[in-house]
């Protein structure tokens, strides 16, 4: 029996993003009951609020980091599609142009995101609340993108076995959207 590298390395890939999603949501979940988040109310935070905050960025960071260095690549590999040594924009335009994801321009958005949320400005908080906000409704978007992989890919491959279903976002979760 041959083992298929580049379909096992899509399934690694994939498995991997599927945890970061299950402990964003479980994160998100928590943060929506104390959000939006304000300047003034960044200090009156609990100590498990931060931790719900921490974790939110946590994986909202591996997520993205997975999905830009690991995914894209697999998905492309997989598909016998030129990837060595592309730029990160080539790879992304590419997986739009096939129709894996909607807009590169999007992704591009989120990674911005990404980088002003992580940093903590010690003397904003107003800054930091409104940067964060930013993020919850941003993570939606990651959350969209993977499902429409997903759903490409169960188009395309319907007998490709490329993991567990995602999690469900919970239907309150309108707080969040941009």
């Amino acid at each position: 029996m041959s083992i298929d590298i580049p379909l096992f390395k899509l399934q690694d890939a994939w498995r991997e993003c599927e945890r970061h999603v299950y402990h964003l949501i479980h994160a998100l979940s928590a943060i929506n009951r104390f959000s939006p988040l304000t300047g003034d109310g960044m200090d009156l935070l609990t100590d498990e609020q931060v931790q719900d905050i921490d974790q939110f960025i946590l994986r909202y960071t591996k997520l993205q980091d997975t999905m830009g260095s690991r995914l894209f690549n697999s998905i492309l590999n997989y598909l016998y599609e030129p990837v060595e040594n592309r730029p990160m924009l080539d790879v992304l335009h590419r997986l739009e142009k096939l129709g894996l994801m909607d807009s590169a321009e999007k992704w591009m958005e989120v990674r911005l995101v990404r980088n002003r949320f992580a940093h903590d400005y010690a003397n904003d908080p107003e800054k930091n609340a409104a940067q964060l906000n930013i993020a919850f409704a941003s993570a939606i978007n990651l959350y969209n993108m993977l499902i429409s992989i997903r759903t490409w890919f169960t188009n395309a491959y319907p007998k490709l076995e490329l993991g567990k279903e995602l999690p469900e976002i919970p239907g309150n979760w309108s707080v969040f959207e941009s």
